[in-house]
């Protein structure tokens, strides 16, 4: 295949893939047919497990114009293939936004009611010449459609493809589509539906049943079977069953919760412009992007995504974003700048209304519509994609699964050499062919177990059940298992750390251009007329809803703390007055006469207190997280003229304000109250010129508005730390887990919650990264502050005032006791990404705060993480985490509401105190995991060893010798011995992150050489005994004195024909029995990470029951169980040899496990690789055992290639860079410019 034919779809975006075309091959197609008969069946399934030879094995290479198969894959680090079949579709046009191609119709894409006449020219043309044939095809929802001008297939996602500016979108897209047109959109954009099909169970089963898993089970049924092993195989099969279908009803149930949760909402009737302000009834589903929807006055849940036109709505996002605070949208502005821009809809999401969330109340005014053009409908919507995440995860990258293939291919190789060696032996002693084809395949489906799957998820089982019960849920339980390897937690700040509220402090105004003295007080009745509480009274988004108040907390806080009363009109009073305000806010009764409180919204302006008092919102601009700010127009009953205010981030807040009305003591100021993590909010006001009208404030853009204000005031809020917090963050340190805050607030307020809650420590010095982007011909640059710890604040745990200004700088400092942390800002960010690549992982490295980031910069982050091989835990509340939650390794939602179902786990405690829990049954589960996979290994080479040793004799394992291993024995250890629940303690320790790690192969290949050794030795020694005899049915080996005697009679008695009874089967049963055991108590090992092996009762249990049982049969023998068993009768000399064996065996493995690898291997060879985070022992502790440690440590680390073994990590390895780095970290008050290559630090400042 030439790489110059492939083409990239979706490129730049999270799901871009290369794609390939093929057509059908009819010699390919025979041979394929023909080798399939041949393999029976085989060659088919092999092709259906790998899609890529499945086409090529089918198909020839040729352009995608003309393919009618495709072969794609995903270009990320999964490498996914997937194959889709290319299907033709009849359209009058050939692009959605196409108006048919026809002049007369490009004139009026509004639809205006002409477009029913220009379909029936068109379709008069149509009829003397073919419709178009499109070429589409399908792929997780989605249809990609050829264009014939880019040669490559292309996405329809909506409005937003014909690059719509917001007042084309007034201009072009306001009086709706005809429905001639909205049919036409439909054949591209099909049903606006996000379906999600439940399968049915046979479509489920097939898939199941084919998978590579239970094949290698069918086969070793079926081969079982040809040996009479008729009793092991219907085991098998009952367990396999069961597996199967508590498989599918998991599957099933988890589709039919899904589609309810779809289907819930996705079909409901609306009401659609048609033109000329025709409006008919139509289903949602019929809905196509372009469509005018109108929103009924009671609300509805938005069956689309829909930018509003006219008019305005509150909207309970919850299912979206995870925050139950009702969002005020309003219409898009189709003057002014903004107007101008292209319409994008992250951009201008605060005017777009999404699918699935639920519209609780429109505002409008008397005979004007709330209207919306739908932007996207079905799997395109924002809900759709939700929906697609989950039914089409990523596959989980987790290097233990990757590992389990590889050491499932070394046991294959393991059984190859078995096989081999069998069918050598088989030949030289001339056994029938029947029998060499039967016993060499057997070798193979004992090498590799047939129960490994399932062992393997019990264990992640039992840690899901033990996360639920601490209030932890789970809907990606592969993800357990990467908790375990977590050594970076990002938390973001509000309702994560800190509390979810925000408490005032207190207000401090400006009089005579400075600042006043703090106030706690807003409510004063000195200020009821004052325009900071005006400010604070009409600047809010909040609405009432079934008579309370709603919306968002700070703006509640702020609200309350006036003590005015906030009245909206009914929709009676709206129809009857024409109001000019909707919203009215005034005072609370005592501070207004009688006469006027009866309606809020009298025209009677004779009393000044009313006229005075009472404020109506004419206008309002949301809150934007990208501008930081929001605004209202308001109107005082009375006055002539109206006014603006503005509340929003100090920074923003000042730039936007006159300089004169900034006090010269803002700055100072601002940084007093962040430094000590409060939030700091500014206010602002304009007086607006007096012949603004209504309907002109209503058009104008915030821009013209936010522009020349007078500076108000600050607002002080307080946004305490959780109590549980600080703890938690000082045991995930302790435990080498590194933590980062990734907020939305102010970055010296981010600093200040960083230092309170112990992320950066009382000594550690913070590194501002301050970077400003090209201007004026200056390249870019990045000013590095060094920030001062805060003594002269009086706080609880304030520490002595350290300076960490240059005088203190002192590059001889190692990097232990040179500690600091770097803090970036979300504009930095984005600089330093674009304009200083090179220094992005160098800053991520040592970076704690990350303050001022927008939703989508926080999941950049995580990626940035990731690229430096560090595993990544976020915590966050699901408000804007939604991005992070879903790229990190492990994401954990404090919110329970839908969006969290984004999150792989979600917990029901509103702190962090979950993240320490899910990383201890993590840790937990993946050792759980090790140990399983490492006694199933051992399990199949135990009994490997058994029966190759047998062969030797032309003899095997006896049905049910098997069934009792297999069941009683592996099957109960491997299921009881993953019930360890979780170590109570984090330990800077982790577990291994892989299979094929030093420690775990060491510890494998240690206790196969033992069990190997003591199965030799068993082997060997039986033979060498004085009444050791080729076994007849006659032998009495028990009574040795008459055992010439019976073997001299009744040489006639029928023998059995497998040669399963004789003297080394029954020793060689008993010593691997007793090898099982011993191997599944030396590898369920409790401290660090799991509860020590005695308190899992139910394996304590099965091992003590198993221990007695096996002793009983080999040192009292019953006869019945001797026959069921087929284990033959040996001296009791024998019997007490065998229990010595056993014993040293046990006593064996037991000492190579715990001296070679817990001691030797774990402290002084492999623990280096456990990062860079590791506290460090004081120099003090220089003691005599440290000294031979160390040397032991670098004796064995030579012995082990170990010495100047780079880090296999690349952020251990950059740490170790930079360790030798002179100009790292840049000094106090130095600036780093874009030109220079090397980015040397310039003179200071």
């Amino acid at each position: 295949m030439k790489t110059g034919e492939v083409k990239i779809i979706n490129k730049g975006l999270e799901d871009e893939m290369e794609v390939w075309g093929y057509r059908p091959c009819l010699w390919k197609m025979v041979l394929v047919g023909m080798g399939a008969v041949c393999s029976g069946g085989l060659l088919l399934l092999l092709l259906y497990w790998l899609p890529e030879w499945g086409v090529k094995g089918t198909c020839t290479h040729t352009s995608l114009r003309d393919a009618r198969t495709l072969l794609l894959r995903t270009t990320d680090e999964f490498r996914q293939w997937f194959r889709a079949k290319v299907h033709v579709m009849l359209a009058p046009g050939r692009k959605p936004f196409d108006s048919f191609n026809l002049q007369s119709t490009a004139q009026l894409p509004n639809g205006d009611g002409d477009h029913g006449v220009s379909a029936e020219e068109h379709h008069g043309k149509f009829a003397q010449r073919q419709p178009a044939q499109i070429h589409y095809f399908t792929h997780h929802s989605t249809k990609y459609y050829w264009n014939d001008e880019t040669h490559n297939f292309e996405l329809y996602k909506g409005l937003e493809d014909v690059n719509v500016s917001c007042a084309s979108v007034h201009s072009d897209h306001s009086s709706g589509l005809s429905k001639m047109l909205q049919d036409y959109r439909r054949l591209f954009f099909g049903e606006n539906e996000i379906a999600v099909r439940v399968p049915s169970l046979f479509k489920l089963l097939i898939k199941e049943v084919l998978n590579p898993f239970y094949i290698f089970q069918l086969f070793s049924v079926i081969l079982w079977s040809a040996e009479d092993y008729y009793y092991y195989a219907t085991a098998i099969v009952f367990m396999s069953v069961i597996s199967i279908a508590t498989s599918l009803y998991t599957i099933k149930k988890q589709y039919v919760m899904l589609h309810d949760m779809v289907a819930a909402h996705s079909v409901v009737r609306v009401s659609v412009c048609r033109g000329n302000k025709d409006i008919e009834e139509a289903m949602s589903t019929e809905l196509v992007p372009g469509d005018v929807v109108i929103i009924p006055v009671n609300g509805m849940i938005m069956p689309c995504d829909a930018v509003l036109i006219h008019g305005t709505c509150i909207v309970n996002e919850s299912m979206l974003t995870g925050e139950s605070v009702p969002v005020t949208k309003t219409s898009l502005p189709s003057l002014g700048e903004e107007a101008a821009r292209r319409y994008n809809m992250e951009e201008h999401k605060r005017y777009t209304l999404f699918c699935g969330t639920h519209v609780i109340q429109t505002r409008f005014y008397t005979g004007e519509l709330v209207k919306a053009v739908v932007v996207r409908t079905g799997f395109s919507t924002e809900k759709g994609h939700l929906v697609r995440s989950i039914l089409y995860p990523k596959p989980t990258d987790f290097k233990l699964y990757r590992d389990a293939y590889l050491f499932l291919l070394c046991l294959v190789g393991v059984a190859g050499i078995g096989f081999i060696y069998t069918i050598v032996l088989s030949i030289m002693n001339k056994v029938p062919a029947k029998t060499i084809i039967i016993e060499s395949l057997d070798i193979i489906t004992i090498t590799v177990p047939p129960a490994l799957p399932a062992a393997m998820t019990a264990g992640i089982v039992y840690a899901q059940r033990r996360l639920k019960r601490v209030g932890i849920f789970c809907i990606s339980p592969q993800r357990i298992n990467m908790c375990g390897q977590l050594n970076l937690v990002c938390f973001d700040k509000t309702g994560t750390l800190t509390e979810d509220g925000l408490d005032l402090w207190g207000i401090q105004r400006i009089e005579d251009g400075s600042f006043s003295p703090p106030e706690s007080e807003a409510a004063k009745e000195s200020l009821v007329n004052s325009a900071f509480v005006a400010c604070m009274a009409t600047c809010h988004s909040l609405t009432k809803i079934e008579g309370e108040l709603s919306g968002d907390p700070l703006d509640l806080k702020m609200f309350s703390a006036t003590g005015w009363i906030l009245e909206e009109p009914t929709e009676e009073e709206t129809a009857l007055h024409n109001p000019i305000m909707p919203t009215v806010v005034r005072p609370p009764k005592h501070a207004i006469p009688e006469a006027s409180q009866s309606n809020p919204l009298t025209q009677n302006m004779e009393l000044s207190e009313v006229s005075s008092c009472e404020i109506g919102i004419v206008r309002q601009f949301p809150f934007s997280s990208a501008l930081q700010r929001m605004s209202v127009v308001v109107r005082r009953l009375g006055e002539r003229h109206m006014d603006a205010y503005l509340k929003g981030a100090p920074e923003i807040v000042a730039n936007l304000c006159k300089q004169h009305t900034v006090p010269q003591s803002f700055t100072e100021t601002l940084e007093t109250y962040t430094r000590q993590g409060f939030r700091v909010i500014a206010l602002a006001h304009r007086q607006l010129e007096s012949k603004l009208s209504w309907h002109k404030v209503q058009s104008l853009s915030r821009d013209l508005i936010e522009t020349n204000m007078e500076f108000l005031g600050l607002i002080i809020m307080q946004n305490k730390i959780k109590q549980e917090t600080a703890g938690v963050l000082c045991e995930l340190r302790k435990a080498n887990i590194r933590t980062l805050m990734v907020t939305g607030d102010n970055m010296l307020t981010a600093i200040s919650v960083a230092r309170d809650c112990g992320m950066v420590r009382a000594h550690e010095k913070v590194i501002i990264a301050d970077a400003v982007p090209p201007k004026d011909f200056q390249s870019a640059s990045i000013t590095w502050h060094y920030t001062e710890n805060p003594a002269q604040v009086v706080k609880d745990n304030q520490t002595v005032e350290i300076n960490l200004e240059e005088g203190m700088y002192d590059k001889k400092q190692t990097l232990q006791e040179q500690s600091y942390h770097f803090a970036v800002s979300g504009r930095a960010f984005a600089v330093i990404t674009e304009h200083f690549p090179h220094l992005v992982q160098k800053l991520v490295l040592r970076a704690t705060v990350f303050a001022r980031m927008a939703p989508d910069q926080k999941t950049q982050l995580v990626e940035v993480l990731q690229s430096i091989d560090y595993t990544v835990g976020m915590c966050g509340d699901g408000a804007n985490d939604c991005g992070a939650l879903k790229r990190a390794h492990s994401g954990i939602s404090l919110s329970e509401l839908e969006a969290s179902v984004a999150s792989p786990f979600t917990s029901s405690t509103s702190n962090i105190s979950c993240v320490p829990n899910l990383i201890r049954e993590g840790r937990a589960a993946l050792i759980t995991s090790f140990c399983v996979f490492k006694f199933m290994a051992l399990y199949s080479i135990i009994q490997y060893l058994s029966v190759t040793l047998l062969y030797s004799i032309l003899s095997n394992l006896g049905d049910f010798q098997f069934l009792f291993i297999d069941i009683a024995i592996i099957l109960i250890i491997a299921f009881t011995m993953s019930l360890n629940p979780a170590w109570k303690d984090l330990v800077w320790r982790r577990p291994p992150s892989s299979l094929i790690s030093g420690p775990l192969l060491c510890s494998v290949l240690t206790q196969i050489l033992t069990c190997l050794v003591f199965q030799v030795l068993a082997f060997l020694l039986v033979r060498q005994q004085s009444w050791y005899e080729i076994w007849t049915p006659q032998s009495d080996a028990c009574n040795v004195s008459s055992s010439s005697l019976s073997h001299s009679q009744n040489t006639t008695s029928p023998h059995d024909h497998k040669n399963i009874r004789n003297y080394e089967n029954t020793t060689l049963f008993y010593v691997s029995s007793f090898q099982y055991l011993a191997v599944a108590i030396v590898f369920s090992k409790g401290k660090p990470f799991r509860q020590p092996i005695y308190k899992n009762w139910p394996f304590m249990l099965s091992c003590i029951g198993l221990y007695t049982f096996l002793l009983l049969i080999m040192l009292y023998p019953i006869p019945a169980i001797d026959s069921f068993l087929e284990i033959v009768c040996v001296p009791h000399d024998w019997r007490i040899t065998l229990v010595v064996i056993v014993i040293v065996n046990a006593a064996v493995s037991f000492m190579l496990e715990i001296l070679i690898l817990d001691i030797i291997l774990w402290r002084l060879v492999f623990r280096g690789n456990q990062g860079v985070n590791r506290p460090t022992e004081p120099s003090s502790a220089a003691t005599p055992q440290v000294a031979n440690d160390r040397w032991g440590s670098s004796f064995l680390s030579w012995l082990f290639c170990q010495r100047n073994k780079a880090p296999s990590v690349r952020y251990m390895h950059l740490a170790l860079e930079l360790q030798d780095d002179s100009d790292w970290p840049p000094r106090p008050s130095t600036v780093t410019y874009a030109s220079d290559p090397q980015s040397h630090i310039s003179a200071p400042l």
